[in-house]
């Protein structure tokens, strides 16, 4: 009766713990406030240290004297079908305000995606082709390279700060390709174009032909 009743507790504590742990981390835009945040960053994945969210809500503060109210949304991951571009269009829509465009980034911290989306009054300033490539290049290769949530956001804001300021849009990162070392083995091509099969074919000839002649000479 014992072992019935532990195993019990052990299998209601497995429902416990797996069922309702997939849903309650997906986000679709019905979970976040429907009304734009007092703060400008929104990091409900909780992988923002204290100062990154005071750093980038002082600077998102900033945007304000052009008009643009920005927010940064991080979250576990988007609800089932839901892509991360379509969770920032819905935020828009619920955001909308009558005297400031928006602009949003959105981190995904389960797959390290971004996205950055903006209401077409700011994207007179942003284009959405700029957009794309600062979610895409600037802020994604941060994020491969280890989750480096603060240095994707800051990146980002660096790109986006520049064309609004009025100067050359700084571009895509250089992505840095390691430097393959140098070996004594030899390639596959190297290997192929060479004549070592060719010694060790002679060398077996050799090997064989010479003490069998040996052997019929002297047994003569």
């Amino acid at each position: 009766m014992a072992r019935l009743r532990l195993f019990c507790c052990l299998l209601l504590l497995g429902l416990v713990l797996l069922l309702p742990s997939a849903p309650a981390w997906a986000v679709a835009a019905a979970d976040l406030p429907p009304q734009p945040p007092a703060d400008h960053v929104l990091d409900t994945a909780t992988v923002l240290s204290r100062s990154t969210r005071a750093e980038v809500e002082r600077r998102l503060h900033a945007l304000e004297q052009a008009h643009i109210s920005a927010s940064v949304v991080t979250l576990r991951r988007p609800d089932y079908g839901l892509t991360l571009d379509a969770l920032g269009d819905d935020l828009l829509a619920r955001w909308q305000q009558a005297d400031n465009g928006q602009l949003l980034l959105l981190i995904d911290t389960q797959s390290n995606t971004a996205s950055v989306r903006a209401d077409s009054s700011v994207q007179r300033s942003l284009p959405a082709d700029l957009l794309d490539s600062t979610a895409s290049t600037t802020m994604a290769q941060p994020l491969r390279d280890g989750g480096l949530y603060r240095q994707a956001l800051v990146a980002a804001l660096d790109r986006l700060e520049t064309v609004l300021s009025g100067g050359e849009d700084p571009g895509e990162p250089v992505e840095v390709v390691p430097a393959i070392p140098e070996t004594n083995i030899p390639t596959a091509e190297e290997t192929a174009s060479s004549n070592a099969f060719t010694w060790i074919i002679v060398l077996l000839v050799v090997g064989t032909v010479v003490p069998m002649a040996t052997w019929w000479v002297f047994s003569r």
